[in-house]
């Protein structure tokens, strides 16, 4: 597997492009009749998983990872978007991976979507949170980590310490239905890395929530 489905594999836990995007594949034949429709839709599934891990909506030490996914998703974008490497990859799973190391990703972002601000992202966070797509990313975060806690906080955007008994509720319910397999270390998670990860993100929550609203625009001038 090549470096960068390795990338994609560890952060979204697929290395299928439409599968990070939650599109169908092949979306050109099978849910478009045109170019300009597929264009569309990848652009709408790349703002919506962009809006989620965007660096500057994150702790700073949180930041390399949220950049690094940031830049995977851009990738994904600038392939499936253009016509001619689209069918590429469809039709044989190939890619360029040649990455200018200079490329803004952030500048390639901005030349595409509106000005937005921490209220977008707020926004887009309730309508998300609930969703068939956070269930989707759940029972994939899941499935992929085999029952980590931290992968699955790390994988599923807006994720956080106070979402863990709602996530073993949702994971338990799909353990119920024989949707995934029953990862004892998830149901029984040692104590001691439960508070640990707690106290760490009560940490970085504090250091946030010091932050002055201006710094905490997305799309800086």
């Amino acid at each position: 597997m090549s470096e960068f489905k390795i990338m994609c594999e560890k952060f979204f836990g697929s290395s299928n492009f439409y599968e990070v995007l939650n599109i169908k594949s092949n979306a050109s034949d099978k849910e478009t009749d045109s170019n300009l429709k597929t264009y569309f839709l990848v652009k709408k599934a790349y703002h919506k998983l962009s809006l989620c891990v965007h660096p500057d909506r994150v702790e700073e030490d949180q930041k390399k990872i949220a950049t690094e996914k940031f830049q995977v998703l851009g990738k994904i974008h600038s392939i499936l978007q253009d016509k001619n490497k689209r069918k590429l990859y469809d039709e044989a799973g190939e890619f360029d991976e040649e990455v200018d190391a200079s490329f803004n990703w952030m500048d390639y972002w901005r030349s595409m979507f509106k000005k937005i601000d921490i209220k977008d992202i707020e926004n887009y966070e309730k309508e998300y949170i609930g969703s068939e797509t956070e269930l989707r990313d759940i029972k994939k975060a899941y499935i992929s980590t085999k029952g980590s806690m931290d992968g699955i906080l790390e994988m599923v955007p807006f994720s956080n310490c106070d979402s863990e008994e709602r996530i073993i509720q949702i994971v338990q319910h799909m353990v119920d239905n024989n949707e995934v397999p029953k990862y004892d270390s998830f149901f029984n998670e040692n104590k001691s890395r439960k508070m640990k990860r707690r106290k760490k993100w009560e940490k970085e929550k504090q250091e946030t929530e010091s932050i002055d609203s201006e710094y905490l625009l997305i799309y800086k001038k």
